[in-house]
């Protein structure tokens, strides 16, 4: 199946480490002229290294800009430098920020301002732009990689988790009020997927448990509805998709990417 990603223009918030490296990889191996936004300067160069072991002969190194997206003024300069190095945006793939996970006792009305920042701000603020500018172009395609926070209440991940509701309205809002624009905009909500940062959570939760990493990461496998947990991958090949020409009708969408764990109609 031909997805028609070959030249694209492709911006990847959060596209040094997890799930955004993994789209990064996938839109390059298609053909896509990929740039990713990252907070560390590091991660990014060794995001760069990894991606271009892995490019097409030929293929351009990604371009990467390191920027605190919970920054309104930071990220539309990193848009803006993005947006005149690749000659311009086609493709948003949403994927930075991630809020503390506080147990309800501890919830401040400060948390809840941090999780917004942290994670729907982070969105909010590169979103804004880039849907502008494919209003003004006529074409784009944005896709957001939201998380099942926002579906499924978790007593540890309430301000998190009302971030993540958000970001779906904020989707399914914007896809009706850009749509006859030429721009569609959909989300993903993976549910526990193997990264990084889901590796150093089973480790603290193996500590306190007393139990191995792998038995850890078996146990949280045996929680989901497939028996184990999703890579990375699996979730870029349906960013991939909802971003292609054969998911030109699709708009407004909320895709859940859980394996069956939370078995509800929506």
């Amino acid at each position: 199946m031909d997805l028609e990603l070959s030249g694209k223009r492709v911006l990847i918030t959060g596209g040094s480490r997890g799930i955004g490296l993994a789209c990064a990889g996938a839109f390059q191996r298609e053909g896509a002229r990929v740039a990713i936004f990252g907070r560390s300067a590091h991660n990014l160069a060794a995001a760069a290294t990894t991606l271009a072991a892995d490019a097409p002969d030929a293929a351009p190194s990604p371009f990467t800009v390191a920027v605190d997206l919970t920054d309104a003024a930071q990220a539309a300069q990193a848009v803006e430098t993005v947006a005149a190095a690749l000659g311009g945006i086609d493709i948003l793939v949403t994927c930075a920020g991630g809020a503390r996970r506080t147990p309800p006792a501890e919830l401040t009305p400060q948390a809840w301002r941090d999780a917004m920042d942290a994670k729907y701000f982070s969105y909010i603020h590169v979103i804004d732009p880039v849907i502008k500018r494919m209003a003004q172009a006529g074409s784009g395609t944005i896709v957001n990689v939201i998380g099942m926070g926002g579906k499924v209440a978790s007593p540890t991940h309430l301000p998190g988790g009302a971030a993540n509701a958000a970001l779906m309205l904020a989707t399914a809002g914007l896809a009706s009020a850009y749509g006859r624009f030429g721009v569609r905009v959909n989300a993903v909500n993976p549910s526990a997927t193997r990264t990084e940062r889901l590796q150093q959570g089973l480790a603290a939760e193996a500590r306190l448990a007393g139990t191995t990493v792998d038995e850890a990461l078996h146990r949280a496998g045996e929680r989901t509805g497939l028996g184990r947990l999703a890579a990375p991958e699996e979730i870029a090949d349906a960013v991939l998709f909802l971003a292609s020409a054969r998911a030109a009708y699709i708009s407004g969408a909320i895709l859940s990417i859980d394996g069956a764990t939370t078995p509800i109609v929506v």
